[in-house]
């Protein structure tokens, strides 16, 4: 059991995360998966309460469960599972043999296939109502509420993003680990490369500027972005566990997208900025927390660069001592 472990660890490697800052780290004990969040990722000055890093330690959770079900198993996951160990996110443990479904094998295939695009979407290429209702659905399996924004609501995401961007500017301190997270060299196996930043276009709503000005290398593409679809992920509650259980929300919805053909971003800057933050909640039914806007949209037909990956054993160990505290 420890070798399917291991390489649903490495498997998770695929997840989204943060700025690509892939702040999760696995051990292996006792035919046990353990999921940490890897303070030394974490983005204080951009993250300040670590939501989003929780976000996307849950999304690895669930990229993990994927692996874990294409190879035959049912886990159980126990949730923060240790108050004295805040950093010990989740533990796989009992996985009970279950035959791979071809749901199950398609969705692992997905993991590879998945990628992050901020290229505009043209208006003559609409995401399907059925799909739609698809990616609602695999929010709902997780836990967690998809709520698609009504055109009349866009504008309003549009004001938060770009108040986003003007407050993110205005503090030295989040600009500038933004820049260390987006200036990471040609041989960096994590962060935000120029390659994968789509360059200046007029949007309804505009997608990060990373600071990278001429640097960004991609083409923006055609159209007027009017082809986006905008997806607030929300969960009733707002504490570190519905955090993690957004981002294996993001993660089961992000999946079905793909397979269903579409290609999309995250919006995290109108969740890392609390007035912004208050202004995408206003927009949801309640109860609702807002934990992430995904941007999708049909992807067109090539493919943007895919971001840096760390080596996919590197976030993994074996622990010499299940009893071990190494949070």
């Amino acid at each position: 059991m420890s070798t399917v472990l291991h390489q649903a660890a490495r498997d998770a490697g695929l997840a989204p995360s943060i700025l690509n800052s892939q702040p999760w780290r696995w051990q292996v004990h006792d035919d046990v998966l353990d999921l940490y969040a890897d303070l030394d990722r974490r983005l204080p000055d951009v993250d300040r309460h670590g939501r989003l890093m929780t976000i996307s330690c849950g999304a690895a959770l669930h990229h993990a469960r994927v692996a874990l079900a294409a190879a035959g198993y049912e886990p159980a996951v126990d949730r923060l599972p240790d108050r004295g160990r805040p950093a010990l996110l989740a533990r796989i443990h009992d996985c009970r043999a279950r035959p791979a479904t071809p749901e199950s094998l398609a969705t692992c295939r997905s993991m590879q296939l998945r990628h992050t695009d901020r290229r505009l979407f043209a208006a003559g290429m609409p995401v399907p109502g059925e799909v739609l209702s698809r990616l609602r659905a695999a929010a709902a399996s997780e836990g967690a509420r998809l709520h698609q924004l009504p055109h009349q609501d866009v504008v309003y995401l549009g004001y938060a993003a770009r108040g986003a961007q003007t407050v993110g500017a205005h503090d030295a301190r989040a600009a500038a680990e933004l820049h260390r997270w987006t200036h990471r060299g040609a041989d960096a196996r994590d962060g935000i490369p120029p390659g994968t930043v789509a360059g200046p276009a007029a949007r309804p709503v505009p997608v990060r500027d990373f600071g990278l000005g001429g640097e960004a290398a991609l083409p923006p593409g055609d159209g007027d972005d009017a082809g986006a679809v905008y997806m607030v992920v929300a969960t009733a509650g707002d504490e570190p566990v519905d955090w993690l259980v957004a981002g294996e929300a993001v993660s089961a919805v992000w999946l079905t997208a793909t397979a269903q053909g579409l290609t999309g971003s995250p919006m995290s800057d109108v969740i890392e900025i609390p007035g912004a933050r208050v202004l995408v909640r206003s927009l949801l039914p309640p109860p609702g927390q807002p934990q992430l806007v995904l941007r999708f949209g049909v992807a067109p037909p090539n493919e943007p660069p895919a971001s840096p990956r760390r080596p996919a054993a590197e976030p993994v160990t074996e622990a010499p001592d299940a009893g071990e505290d190494v949070s």
